[in-house]
């Protein structure tokens, strides 16, 4: 019997150990169905969990792969652009009134080169003889006059820029109606000169200078630029008028070639009148 009570005695820890085991067990026992579902509950919750990662990862890999390909297509896209097309933004603007002569057509075209800093500036643009542009077309913007149509070849033009010694542009102060000459004595691209108007002209800083119908190249009224300041310069009658001009040269991109319909028959006539004239 003491044999027994020492071996309880020393090892007691685990026969405590045993016991509180075999409570828990008939703990859970009686309450297997609350434990159960709490045990579900917290299963599900982490598959759901692990399923939305998956979920998501899946959806991140298929959106990179979809990227992937919409970036190669549209590289394999701007890639034939460049090496094998030119995308000409022609178009023909006609003003069809059965009341009217039709005298002008726009045609539009970028401008592929220019410059401004020469005595004599020029643009290149991406349309020429086969979209129907010709020698001494007039060309516009947005913003007002460019220059003249020089020189074509198939599918390119060459314009005098407003910028070049040989562009001579009949314009008038658009309040007083006083026709005067546009050119540039070079020096600075944002300025022009306007000569050769009246000293009785009234005028003031900013008033606007447009195209007079003295051109035989411009319409009448496209804006050319404003009134920076005036002088009348020694011995001459005439005031000249520094034009700020409209367009932003450094700037000029989408532009409009102008047709002048009737520009054959004016030029053979004037020449058939001073020819007659000088017999």
């Amino acid at each position: 019997m003491n044999n027994i009570f020492k071996f309880l005695y020393k090892n007691n820890y685990f026969f405590i150990f045993l016991v509180l085991e075999i409570i828990c067990i008939i703990i859970i026992s009686n309450n297997r169905g609350y434990q159960g579902s709490k045990f579900i509950n917290s299963a599900n919750s982490v598959s759901a969990n692990v399923y939305q990662i998956s979920s998501n990862t899946k959806e991140y890999l298929q959106l990179k792969e979809e990227n992937d390909r919409l970036a190669f297509e549209n590289n394999y896209l701007k890639n034939r652009i460049k090496l094998g097309y030119s995308v000409l933004p022609l178009k023909i603007y006609k003003k069809n009134d059965t009341l009217y002569r039709q005298e002008f057509e726009f045609m539009n075209a970028k401008a592929i080169n220019s410059s401004v800093n020469k005595r004599n500036n020029y643009l290149t643009l991406n349309i020429g003889a086969l979209q129907g542009i010709g020698q001494d077309m007039a060309v516009v913007n947005s913003e007002g006059i460019v220059g003249v149509v020089k020189a074509v070849s198939e599918n390119y033009s060459s314009v005098m820029s407003v910028l070049h010694k040989d562009v001579i542009v009949p314009c008038k102060l658009k309040k007083e109606g006083i026709n005067g000459t546009l050119m540039w004595e070079g020096g600075d691209y944002k300025y022009c000169s306007l000569i050769d108007i009246p000293t009785h002209a009234r005028m003031k800083k900013g008033d606007s200078v447009i195209t007079s119908s003295l051109s035989g190249i411009f319409p009448e009224g496209i804006l050319v630029g404003y009134v920076d300041s005036y002088e009348r310069r020694q011995n001459e009658s005439f005031y000249t008028v520094k034009v700020r001009l409209a367009p932003d040269f450094k700037k000029i991109n989408h532009v409009s070639v102008i047709k002048f319909n009737y520009k054959t028959e004016k030029d053979s006539l004037e020449i058939k009148t001073q020819t007659q004239s000088d017999k």
